[in-house]
């Protein structure tokens, strides 16, 4: 898959189809812009759209995923801390070092600029899936036990809307983004994936499952509306 280098919205990956009949660009799940075009069209049909749409992919970017505000200091997930160091290289990058997210950024540029806003957000994701996958698997597994359930196994996002979900097969999917909210949020959706193993609805009988291990669910369901699943 190509790519085309944007100052303003960094990476744009193209997608070549003989289905596509013109040209049309969109937010892919990593919240970056993908535009997908016939088979021969030339790229310069994809700048010209792209210098002719900044306002409009503005706006789809900002209702992809919310707006985040990063400072330097700012805790990632729960263990990580963004740390920003000014750097002489024309291109912003992020690494993680032990339990940092180091932002290496030239002088020339700000923090929140939309192009260093993705750098930030592509290392925040690498943090969040780390955290993630050391964290989850455990906890829902000890939730499991504690609530007589079991599952197949367990997967990770971050490209859904959704903070978790349970297939019929027993696999439940968790959205690394839970590793933004407080603990005992998290605990919710793992009981309540965990209750789908049994109930695959919403059912009265769904959350009786759910308040025996989570008696403040119906607390827990008003908090997590307040937070966001995308990163």
């Amino acid at each position: 898959m190509s790519t085309i280098i944007d100052e303003e919205f960094g990476t744009i990956t193209l997608r070549r189809s003989a289905k596509a009949s013109h040209v049309r660009i969109r937010v892919a799940p990593d919240g970056r812009l993908r535009a997908s075009l016939p088979l021969y069209a030339p790229l310069f049909v994809v700048r010209r759209l792209i210098k002719s749409s900044r306002d409009e992919l503005r706006a789809m970017l900002q209702e992809s995923h919310p707006v985040t505000h990063y400072e330097d200091g700012m805790l990632i997930g729960k263990s990580h801390t963004l740390i920003v160091r000014t750097s002489a290289a024309k291109t912003a990058s992020a690494k993680r070092h032990g339990q940092q997210l180091i932002i290496s950024l030239p002088e020339h540029l700000e923090l929140n600029d939309p192009a260093i806003s993705q750098v930030v957000r592509d290392g925040t994701i690498e943090a969040l899936r780390i955290e993630a996958k050391s964290y989850l698997p455990k906890r829902l597994a000890f939730l499991a036990q504690k609530s007589g359930v079991s599952y197949e196994k367990v997967r990770f996002s971050h490209a859904s809307g959704r903070w978790g979900s349970c297939s019929s097969n027993g696999t439940i999917s968790l959205n690394i983004a839970l590793m933004k909210v407080p603990f005992e949020l998290i605990d919710y959706v793992l009981i309540h994936e965990l209750s789908h193993t049994r109930q695959m609805n919403h059912s009265d009988a769904f959350w009786q499952l759910v308040g025996q291990s989570d008696p403040l669910y119906r607390q827990h369901r008003r908090e997590l509306k307040k937070h966001t699943p995308s990163i």
